[in-house]
């Protein structure tokens, strides 16, 4: 199954979400935003991570499907009170209002997807890589 990276939200969609996330070399690439919920998949690379962050009101899922990480959550930016190595096939999830972050500890690329529910940013978005998503005014 050829992936077709762009948003295909709104629209019934069926995909090869491991191959997909395993081939994407975006630091973010939206793959489907619908009212409720939103998926995208990421690559960090070796000593990046995805930023300190909290979603308000938006829960979180991400999977890693292949590398090495640390996550960390907390209730404020200050106290990030869980931190737990991640690697292939770990779930986190974010509860809404939760400062989180996931580093990429490992050697390789860190690929994961996560699911928003509901969306946190714009339909169709791509960020070849963090910089360009750090620098995304629609971006918080």
């Amino acid at each position: 199954m050829e992936i077709d990276y762009k948003d295909h939200g709104k629209e019934p969609y069926v995909i090869d979400i491991e191959k997909a996330t395993l081939e994407n070399d975006n630091y973010r690439t939206t793959l489907w935003t619908g009212e409720q919920l939103q998926l995208t998949v990421m690559t960090i690379q070796p000593g990046d991570d995805i930023g300190l962050e909290v979603h308000e009101g938006i829960d979180q899922f991400l999977r890693i499907e292949e590398g090495k990480g640390l996550c960390q959550m907390g209730p404020t930016e200050d106290n990030l009170n869980v931190e737990v190595e991640v690697t292939d096939d770990s779930g986190i999830f974010v509860p809404a209002d939760t400062w989180h972050n996931v580093t990429n500890t490992g050697e390789g690329p860190l690929r994961l997807y996560t699911i928003y529910a509901g969306p946190d940013h714009l339909p169709g978005t791509v960020h070849p890589t963090h910089e360009d998503a750090k620098n995304d005014p629609n971006e918080h």
